[in-house]
């Protein structure tokens, strides 16, 4: 569980002490890159919740999407598609599932804890 909470913040914490300029050409590949590593971040905190947690499969998976989701959009800017947008639906869809499968574990942990 520490792993992905230590990502986060670092991650956040390097992205405001730092000035770094991303180019417009490259804002596609970036947008997919944060949206995969974000579901892979709420993946493996519903992975937490669910006691299944395992790292070599959350840094496995944190890469794999990542790669996968620039690989796509690499592809469909050189095919003139747009399949960056079929990333960003995909990633999308599982990062709202994993936050319901979250939001529906701590509030039956806290209706235990209340009913308890």
């Amino acid at each position: 569980m520490w792993l992905p909470l230590l990502g986060l913040i670092l991650g956040i914490s390097l992205g405001l002490l730092t000035d770094i300029q991303i180019p417009d050409i490259y804002e596609s590949y970036l947008s997919i890159a944060v949206l995969a590593a974000l579901d892979t971040l709420f993946g493996g905190i519903r992975a937490q919740l669910q006691h299944v947690y395992d790292d070599k499969v959350f840094v496995t998976g944190f890469f794999f999407n990542i790669g996968l989701a620039a690989a796509l959009a690499f592809l469909g800017v050189h095919l003139g598609v747009d399949l960056y947008l079929a990333a960003i639906f995909a990633f999308g869809v599982r990062l709202f599932q994993n936050i319901a499968v979250i939001r529906r574990i701590l509030l039956t942990k806290w209706s235990e804890r209340k009913n308890a």
